[in-house]
């Protein structure tokens, strides 16, 4: 089961790289931009089809995608006839649209991913149905029985138990009414919670355990709860790039010393590939736990993709969106100065920047690898 788990892993990976692509593809043609190429891999030709324009296809090494869209710097050479289908051409906002388009498409993804979990597998969830009553509890002597599922409290209806719960927790020892459900009759029960020691802590409870089960959401539900982690996904990405350059000495000591790997650390793509193999390979768990598992991590990776892809720097499409905003700086000072429009700025000219950037992510990324290879991270499943 582990290696399946990582051929989906590969599998879900490229068609994330080919949608991150398709983003790029639809928006420079949307705006008439010549695009030449869109291709899965790199390497050796293995096949391709020819569509209009473009020349669409598959390459030997399935190590990411492209989309060729021409004339990204003034100084590219354009067929002629075709000077004004330059990416250059473009006004600043266009330009934008088609760097942002892969990073967008890449937060639908995730959030798609996510909405599927919710509203078509299911999560884990405590449920309000009462798996078990604790002897001499309150809940027990008024009568509370294990299989009754608790609908409402106070007469506010139960739809989040680990939410509505705080109405027991809060009751300050507070007569409570509660509407339950037994052998699909609603019966209602009044108990009053006892302040009891739980773990240390002095809690008021009725003295029930509930079950924990898989829950699916209805539409609206799992479109918020998809929207509120997409947040929470893309908050914890743009921490976890923050503290990237602290986080690389503990690295170095994983991949040369053999020191333990943090499981909130860096990891590449094969330690991710490799998790995910974990993840559905695991026996103890169920084929809806697996499946919810693999798809939290397809989403936080897309997400993370996405936010990573917008960083500042040569050559991540949020370089070329930095040096599309400044012309656009440049060009709104030199109104300013009744002068006309400075000439766009040539991103050849920022190819020793481009190559340093580059030269350090392969660099990273070859200590990552490394390190998945030899001291790779485990979930402990």
């Amino acid at each position: 089961m582990q290696i399946i788990g990582i051929l989906a892993f590969v599998v879900a990976l490229l068609f994330s790289v080919m949608v991150h692509e398709f983003g790029h593809y639809l928006t420079a043609r949307h705006y008439g931009m010549k695009v030449s190429e869109f291709f899965l891999g790199f390497g050796k030709r293995l096949w391709s089809t020819k569509r209009g324009e473009t020349e669409f296809g598959i390459k030997a090494i399935p190590a990411g995608g492209y989309c060729r869209i021409e004339g990204m710097a003034p100084g590219d050479q354009m067929p002629e006839g075709e000077e004004n289908h330059a990416f250059y051409k473009a006004s600043s906002g266009k330009k934008l649209v088609v760097l942002g388009a892969g990073s967008f498409l890449h937060f639908v993804l995730g959030y798609l991913l996510l909405f599927t979990l919710f509203a078509g597998v299911g999560t884990n969830q405590v449920l309000p149905v009462i798996g078990e009553v604790v002897s001499n509890s309150a809940a027990q002597s008024v009568g509370i029985q294990a299989g009754d599922e608790v609908i409402s409290i106070n007469g506010t209806k139960v739809t989040n138990w680990s939410k509505d719960v705080e109405a027991i927790r809060n009751s300050e020892g507070k007569e409570l009414t509660l509407g339950l459900v037994r052998d699909g009759q609603e019966i209602t029960l009044t108990a009053t919670p006892r302040l009891t020691d739980v773990d240390g802590t002095q809690r008021y409870v009725l003295g029930i355990v509930n079950t924990v089960g898989v829950k699916r959401f209805g539409i609206v539900a799992a479109a918020s709860n998809s929207f509120t982690l997409t947040k929470s996904f893309m908050s914890e990405s743009v921490k976890s790039l923050v503290k990237l350059p602290s986080k690389i000495p503990a690295l170095w000591g994983q991949t040369v010393r053999g020191e333990q790997r943090d499981a909130n650390g860096l990891v590449g793509v094969v330690g991710v590939a490799r998790v995910s193999g974990q993840a559905v390979g695991n026996s103890e768990s169920t084929g809806s736990e697996r499946l919810a598992l693999f798809l939290l991590i397809i989403a936080s990776l897309n997400i993370f993709v996405g936010i990573f892809n917008l960083l500042p720097i040569l050559p991540l499409d949020g370089g070329h969106m930095a040096v599309a905003i400044a012309d656009e700086i440049r060009a709104f000072f030199a109104r300013l100065r009744s002068k006309p429009r400075p000439a766009g700025i040539d991103v050849n000219v920022l190819t020793p920047i481009t190559m340093t950037v580059f030269a350090l992510l392969a660099v990273l990324t070859a200590i990552l690898l490394i390190a998945d290879i030899f001291n790779p991270v485990s979930l402990n499943l």
